[in-house]
């Protein structure tokens, strides 16, 4: 029977013992010659129809304008042998718009070939979502095809997640000739990851292996970070060390906001407290007083989402390192923004000034976090605050008011609870 695919042809005319008519949705018809032995091999469909009495040698196919050309393509098929049906397709679109016709025509040969097809190119997206629209209506015999979209169980996840995050936190420069993409497409895998509503990825980010591993990716950033900028007052080549630092800052966002989404931005607010000084301290250094304001800018980005995790409740910490990270940054803040905005003024398109949304955000941080330490260490703040020649930025005249407020009524309470006592006493 293999042999008659070979020999004949659709529409040679001589041989042919069968005709099959298209119509199109428009009734336009069509004849393709064809031959019984090959439909009754390749097609049950066919096969049924040929031993119709009412059917005879001629069979009647409806079909729309959008699947016409696939119903072609089948016919054509039907008379190509294993290998060669394998070697035919050549479209995603093709291969699956017979599909569907093989499957209701009952021809197993071209549906195998099909599933074996698809299960094997690259899609595109809106080859995907057609699929995933299409496949689950052709049955048990399609579903292989959905193999590579299916969701993998907790194991895989976690693992996955797992290499990403060590890949993503490696401090060792990948091989050329891909610099760091590799490190780059391995952060944003994580981000996707923990952006998808997956319900395997709770289970993942609560895993103690998994935050284990996101801890150690954090301490890695850090000591690379640690590193570069150490390099700044070290370095001669000072593009070279800026573009290092800006990279550490970048991934330092990045584990930032990984960490957020793991309930681990904690780990990250107490690394930022006990490298503040150490940061501080290099930025005022007499060699990048007058430069790197592009890092300055980052480091105070960074700052922000400290102070703001902080001042918000968000990371609970102790007061005492909550006065710490407000009298460390405070004045740093203070003292670097008037710098940015006068060389913007100076220089149309400067790019390292601070916008209205950063600057806002910052103060109602510093406002929140300030409104919720002791009052006494809010008095001392203030106190500093408010010695300054100018009272620009950051305004915190809101917490003035409320520890001015605040101290009033607790020495209304002080007074009546000493009234009492004192009547109290008087009584006896």
């Amino acid at each position: 029977m293999e042999n008659s695919s070979v020999c004949f042809g659709l529409n040679d005319i001589n041989t042919s013992d069968v005709s099959i008519c298209l119509r199109n949705n428009k009734g336009k018809p069509e004849l393709f010659y064809s031959h019984s032995s090959i439909l009754k091999e390749k097609s049950k469909y066919f096969a049924d129809k040929l031993v119709d009495p009412n059917c005879g040698a001629f069979i009647d196919i409806h079909c729309s304008h959008c699947d016409y050309e696939h119903h072609v393509d089948l016919l054509k098929r039907l008379y190509l042998s294993k290998d060669s049906l394998l070697e035919s397709w050549n479209s995603v679109h093709s291969a699956l718009g017979v599909l569907q016709l093989a499957v209701k025509f009952n021809c197993r040969e071209i549906t195998e070939s099909c599933v074996q097809y698809l299960e094997a190119v690259p899609w595109e997206d809106k080859e995907e979502d057609l699929i995933l629209k299409v496949v689950p209506k052709l049955g048990p015999v399609a579903m292989s095809i959905l193999a590579r979209v299916q969701p993998v169980d907790f194991s895989a996840t976690k693992n996955v997640f797992i290499s990403a995050i060590r890949f993503a936190t490696s401090v060792v420069s990948p091989s050329p000739p891909f610099g760091d993409e590799l490190k780059t497409s391995a952060q944003e895998q994580v981000e996707y990851m923990l952006g998808d509503d997956d319900e395997e990825i709770p289970l993942v980010i609560a895993d103690e292996e998994v935050k284990s591993e996101s801890k150690k990716g954090l301490k890695n950033i850090w000591s690379s970070f640690d590193k570069d900028l150490s390099c700044l007052v070290l370095q001669t080549d000072d593009e070279s060390a800026e573009k290092r630092v800006t990279q550490s800052l970048s991934d330092l966002g990045w584990i930032c906001n990984v960490l957020s989404k793991m309930d681990l931005m904690k780990e990250f607010v107490d690394q930022w407290i006990d490298f503040s000084s150490r940061m501080i301290r290099i930025m005022d250094d007499k060699l990048l007083e007058s430069s790197m304001w592009g890092v300055k800018l980052k480091i105070i980005e960074l700052n922000w989402k400290v102070l703001d995790a902080v001042g918000y409740g968000n990371v609970i910490i102790p007061p005492a390192r909550r006065v710490e990270l407000v009298t460390i940054w405070l004045p740093f803040i203070r003292k670097t923004k008037p710098v940015l905005d006068s060389i913007g003024n100076e220089e149309a398109g400067y790019p390292y000034k601070m916008d209205d949304d950063l600057c806002q955000n910052i103060e109602g941080a510093i406002v929140a976090l300030l409104s919720a330490l002791p009052s006494n260490d809010q008095a001392d703040i203030l106190a500093d605050w408010m010695n300054e020649e100018q009272l620009k930025y950051p305004d915190l005249s809101e917490a003035f008011e409320i520890w001015c407020y605040r101290t009033k009524s607790a020495r209304r309470r002080l007074v009546e609870g000493l009234d009492r006592v004192g009547k109290a006493t008087v009584s006896l």
